[in-house]
């Protein structure tokens, strides 16, 4: 199947706040301290829409949202990003959109930003297989205010092409 990979339109938001809810059900993480509880998950269009902030879609051929990503600044970190709210519907999980979007994404925030961080749950295996594959690493400190105290799993990856020995 086709894929195309593009920038938030409003007309997306409820799509995308749905999928992202799916995934959190899917992994028990539909509670406080999690993506569930922000206030802005279905106003995505009012958030990323400034200078180092943008969200993407996986729109399918026939016009359905079955994927996304977003990359926003970490508050209180200067030069480092967070990877946010990347979430896939299981049926296109597999197919290689997933690494198409993470490649879109840190591809966009090596344009403003020296390092990216996300937050993410141990239960949910390939998604930390996949961050591992990506470069990000494992690290035990935790940045900005994100409100997502529930997540256990903290990855950080280094976004300068500074050759390293």
């Amino acid at each position: 199947m086709d894929y195309l990979i593009r920038e938030l339109e409003e007309k997306d938001n409820k799509k995308i706040e749905h999928i992202i809810r799916t995934c959190l059900i899917e992994y028990g993480a539909d509670h406080e301290g999690t993506a569930w509880a922000d206030p802005m998950l279905g106003e995505f269009s009012s958030v990323y829409n400034t200078e180092g902030r943008k969200y993407w879609v996986v729109e399918t051929a026939d016009g359905r949202i079955v994927g996304g990503t977003g990359i926003g600044e970490v508050e209180g970190s200067p030069g480092v990003c967070e990877l946010q709210k990347m979430y896939c519907l299981q049926e296109v999980r597999g197919t290689g959109v997933a690494h198409e979007l993470m490649e879109t994404a840190l591809s966009y925030a090596e344009e403003y930003y020296d390092k990216c961080y996300l937050e993410t749950f141990s239960n949910m295996v390939p998604a930390l297989k996949f961050y591992k594959k990506h470069g990000f690493e494992l690290t035990d400190q935790r940045l900005g205010a994100t409100g997502h105290f529930a997540c256990d799993v903290l990855f950080i990856k280094d976004l300068t092409n500074d050759i390293k020995g």
